[in-house]
């Protein structure tokens, strides 16, 4: 599933990424690689997505948001 899929309040593990390589590369300097857990905060209706990695809170639009590859986390 993609991270645009995900329901807030939950948690994710990325597992991939599929994205140009400016974007790519910018949110690999932010933490966000494989195997990098992700809380969901908030998803707006625009397709905007608020989410935590590594302690950080990151906004991304749902272009972004559909080349992340997650799977759900283990509680």
């Amino acid at each position: 599933m993609t991270l645009m899929e995900s329901i807030p309040g939950e948690e994710y593990i990325v597992e991939s990424t599929r994205l140009n390589d400016k974007v790519g590369r910018r949110l690999e300097a932010l933490g966000l690689i494989r195997g990098t857990r992700v809380e969901v905060l908030n998803r707006k209706k625009n397709g905007t997505m608020i989410f935590k990695v590594r302690g950080t809170r990151l906004a991304i639009g749902k272009e972004i948001s559909a080349g992340i590859y997650v799977k759900e986390a283990a509680k």
